[in-house]
């Protein structure tokens, strides 16, 4: 048997985590970009937070965002509202991570992890892409029972001073 010292075996399992994070954000962003809302509200614990808010209200402590929903049953309620009832003209996002950190697990296996996102929109009346928001993801991970990974916690924390439009769609 190979003996692999203790240190590597902890790096490799924060490769391994960390490939997993980014895995779980690329599915997420795919969800998103196809606008499969049911879908995407799947990835969050049954306690979950998820907030959309500006580093201009994080910075000065106030908690007021964009979109902020406190339990599954916000985060449905949220998906199938803009499903089918809002009214917002078409188009197609596209959303990008990069810069994942991920901090090791405490001792209840949840663990924190940050990574960069930028979201761009493309209107179908409209010839260019635009850049919605860049910011940077503030997460907390827990694992379901069958070990998948879910969010605990999402804080999409945008510097954008303005969004160019309505926030209509996830981040």
């Amino acid at each position: 048997m190979l003996d692999i010292p203790n240190s590597l075996d902890a790096r490799i399992e924060a490769l391994l985590l960390r490939d997993e994070v980014e895995r779980f954000n690329a599915e997420y962003c795919a969800r998103l970009d196809r606008a499969d809302l049911n879908a995407w509200t799947e990835l969050f614990t049954v306690d979950c937070f998820y907030l959309v808010t500006s580093r201009e209200n994080r910075d000065a402590g106030m908690p007021v965002g964009l979109v902020d929903c406190e339990g599954i049953g916000m985060m449905r309620d949220r998906a199938f509202a803009i499903l089918k009832t809002s009214m917002f003209g078409p188009r197609y996002l596209r959303h990008m991570v990069s810069n994942l950190r991920v901090d090791p697990p405490k001792p209840n296996g949840d663990f924190s992890a940050r990574a960069n996102y930028m979201v761009f929109e493309v209107l179908y009346d409209r010839p260019d892409a635009r850049i919605l928001q860049i910011g940077e993801y503030h997460d907390i991970f827990a694992r379901t029972t069958d070990g998948e990974l879910r969010l605990r916690e999402r804080r999409c924390v945008y510097d954008n001073l303005l969004v160019p439009t309505a926030l209509c769609l996830p981040v």
